[in-house]
């Protein structure tokens, strides 16, 4: 096989026609990818297949070139995770609701956002703040000679429920969002003190590429943007670098004049029927 690659870098191997080696071994691991394979649907019911014998799938409403097929999770695009298949599976549903209806598929309502505060009062959170330093917990797997011997023997046992638990406390609240009022600050720099990532940097503003270097822990992550305020009393502004923030609150909690707050992140997409 030849390692033959597009225009845009992709790579395809193609047969050489050569002779096939052999070659002796004790033992053979098989390491196969995943890929989606539909044998089984006719190619003469309307259905148009890309590349990689892929469906065409419309992105928006996950309609295939027939109307009447939808097609979600690893089918639709490639294999991705669990939450985009639900994902999908959710807007599949509001366009068959469509579709079924007699609407337009592509007639969809944009999604809601709501931002709930979290402030409850000092010192009194609705949620735990605490920062577990705890490492990522090896999953248990089942011993290897049994599952060399047997590929349809389960790899990894997964946690019990003591174990689950810890490794559950180790998740972050992605959901509360760090949120800054220049107003109310009259920078005390607690909350740079108390800030355990040293995410939090009271400065003299700049251009982004020499004010991710001045801030108490460099942000190397040019992907993420910074969180600026606007220009505080002292001529400063309060930059915050989102990449290392762990959301714990302990900001909003130290702050005097409630210039920091923690606000809840509710995301709501269309539901079928609406």
């Amino acid at each position: 096989m030849d390692a033959v690659y597009d225009e845009e870098g992709q790579r395809s191997l193609i047969p050489t026609g050569e002779d096939l080696v052999f070659m002796e071994a004790d033992a053979v691991l098989i390491a196969i990818g995943q890929e989606n394979s539909f044998p089984w649907i006719e190619r003469d019911i309307g259905l148009e297949f890309g590349k990689w014998d892929m469906p065409v799938v419309d992105e928006l409403t996950f309609q295939s070139s027939h109307e009447q097929v939808f097609f979600g999770g690893d089918s639709a695009f490639g294999p991705e995770n669990i939450i985009t298949a639900v994902a999908h599976g959710h807007q599949v549903a509001i366009s068959i609701d469509l579709l079924c209806r007699g609407e337009d598929v592509r007639n969809r309502l944009a999604p809601g956002v709501t931002l709930l505060s979290q402030k409850m009062g000092v010192h009194e959170w609705s949620y735990d703040n605490a920062i577990e330093a705890d490492l990522r917990f090896i999953v248990p797997q089942a011993d290897k000679k049994k599952t060399l011997a047997d590929r349809k023997v389960e790899v990894e046992l997964g946690f019990d429920i003591s174990t689950g638990f810890k490794e559950a406390q180790r998740c972050l609240n992605c959901d509360v969002q760090t949120v800054f009022e220049a107003v109310r600050c009259i920078e005390c720099d607690a909350c740079v003190d108390i800030c355990p990532t040293d995410c939090i940097t009271f400065t003299a503003n700049g251009e982004e590429e020499t004010l991710r270097e001045r801030l108490t822990a460099p942000a190397g992550n040019l992907a993420q943007d910074l969180y600026v305020s606007e220009v505080l009393p002292t001529t400063r502004v309060m930059v915050k670098d989102e990449n290392v923030c762990l959301h714990c609150g302990l900001c909003a909690e130290r702050c005097p004049t409630t210039a920091w707050d923690m606000q809840k992140f509710l995301y709501n997409v269309t539901m079928a029927g609406q």
